[in-house]
């Protein structure tokens, strides 16, 4: 019999770093572990430094091909000043459709296998013109895809806003969607982000199959019920494989001196890591709150902090590293809190190595705004989290990770909704770093699971694995179909 040749797959990643790094990584392990040749292909936000690091982080040593496209012409756009992060992202990508296709022109060899990000799902029509197989990589949970997959069906079912129902969204197997946690854009149905996400709901599924950077054990149920006919024979094409987690690994050098020393020289799990992630933004009056609560703990800290917003909390996500400099930043905070806190307490502007941080062992919690990449990577860390949801699918992950996974603690009512006081978050920090000794114990118990799930024979393995084969075989089919 002769032997399947190797394959070469082109991943295409929207902007971001909530794209990027897991379309980087997925790439790296389609490479080292499956045998796969890769070219990526960024739209770069043109914004992010960090972007343009984690890029470059891939040339040495050289495992992918990486391929900048140049970025879209907006001008023509009916993108208004206050345009969503959505609708900004997807009309990037719309506009990005003819620079794709002509980088894929120029390739010596044409691919073997497409792989498009959430927001590419315009894109898959491409696979299609060249006759190979196509799959659209989803980087978060199983809740969220199915929330998604139903959404078209919600759509047509439900009348008026989501937010304003009081039972909550039933899908099929699944647990229930809370009115309140729905992702973004679900609260406002009239405008045209809702249309943009209903449209990628019906368009994911219709690829050969969905990635989904999560394991087997982390989500069983949901997972079943996704695979399970009465859902996934009604809306999708091919099936859902689970290939995480995906997330960046340690640099050694990653953490810097100053810091690297300053973390050292903490006892083991006593500092709090807060961080918003690279788009995530709170109010001046909520950051004064945040500091007094840090303040009033007593506990080590280690504070990622950017300049206020009165936007909108996903303020910063096109921005990233694009803070003041530190005393801009620091004027947000109370009078004499850097003073007064100068013995427990780090304060990082704008950015921090968020892996290298999670991963030292003086590091006990952290208190995050809940994206799936940071999300990820503290369960891989066995760091249990404060959830502090701000924007996207971050209200639907935050109650998952508290209620159903029971690895975070969250304020009583949501950040995005009320001012969460300094009382609560002091009460929030000590719950989680001195009392929450069932909750460490439980992210300790998913760490493990994780590793065991993307080694040689674990779950995410052996899914990519079938993913591998499944490709061969539906390129057999389709060259015997012409």
């Amino acid at each position: 019999m002769e032997k399947p040749k190797k394959l070469h797959a082109a991943l295409l990643s929207s902007p971001g770093m909530g794209h990027l790094i897991p379309v980087i990584e997925l790439g790296k392990r389609l490479v080292v572990h499956h045998g796969f040749e890769v070219t990526v292909f960024v739209l770069s936000s043109q914004a992010s430094h960090a972007e343009a690091e984690i890029i470059e982080s891939t040339m040495t040593p050289k495992l992918l091909n990486v391929v900048e496209l140049p970025p879209p012409d907006l001008s023509a756009a009916t993108l208004g000043p206050d345009a969503g992060v959505i609708m900004r992202l997807v009309v990037m990508m719309r506009e990005a459709r003819p620079a794709f296709r002509s980088a894929l022109a120029a390739m010596e060899a044409r691919p073997d296998v497409l792989i498009v990000d959430l927001f590419g799902t315009e894109h898959l029509c491409t696979g299609e013109e060249l006759g190979i197989p196509k799959y659209v990589y989803v980087p978060s949970n199983a809740w969220f895809l199915a929330l998604l997959l139903h959404s078209p069906t919600l759509d047509k079912e439900v009348k008026g806003e989501y937010v304003d129902r009081t039972e909550p969204l039933e899908i099929p197997g699944c647990k229930p969607v809370r009115p309140e946690d729905v992702v973004d854009p679900m609260p406002d149905r009239l405008d045209q982000q809702y249309r943009e996400y209903v449209r990628m709901a019906g368009e994911t599924p219709t690829g050969d199959g969905i990635l989904l950077n999560v394991w087997e054990d982390l989500q069983a149920e949901t997972l079943a019920a996704l695979r399970n006919e009465e859902f996934l024979g009604r809306v999708a094409n091919g099936p859902v494989y689970t290939v995480g987690p995906l997330i960046r690994p340690v640099r050694l050098a990653g953490l810097g001196k100053e810091l690297l020393e300053w973390l050292d020289k903490q006892p083991s799990e006593s500092v709090i890591f807060v961080s918003f992630g690279s788009g995530g933004t709170l109010s001046a009056e909520q950051l004064v709150e945040l500091a007094w609560g840090l303040e009033l703990s007593q506990q080590r800290f280690i504070w990622v902090l950017r300049q206020s917003t009165v936007k909108s909390p996903d303020g910063s996500f096109f921005d990233a590293w694009k803070g003041g400099a530190g005393d801009e930043v620091l004027c947000f905070l109370p009078n004499g809190f850097t003073t007064r806190t100068r013995e427990i307490g780090l304060i990082l502007p704008s950015w921090a190595p968020q892996v290298e941080i999670l991963s030292h062992p003086s590091v006990g919690g952290f208190l995050s705004h809940c994206g799936w990449n940071s999300t990820l990577e503290s369960i891989v860390n066995g760091v249990p989290m404060i959830a502090w949801p701000l924007y996207a699918e971050q209200r639907l992950n935050a109650t998952f990770l508290t209620e159903e996974i029971g690895v975070a603690v969250r304020p009583k009512e949501l950040p995005s909704k009320k001012i969460v006081g300094r009382e609560e978050i002091e009460e929030l920090v000590r719950r989680i770093m001195k009392e929450g000794h069932t909750t460490r114990a439980r992210v300790k118990e998913l760490k493990t699971s994780a590793e065991k799930a993307v080694t040689k024979g674990g779950s995410s393995y052996k899914s990519l694995c079938k993913m591998k084969e499944d490709c061969h075989m539906r390129i057999h089919h389709i060259k015997k179909a012409r």
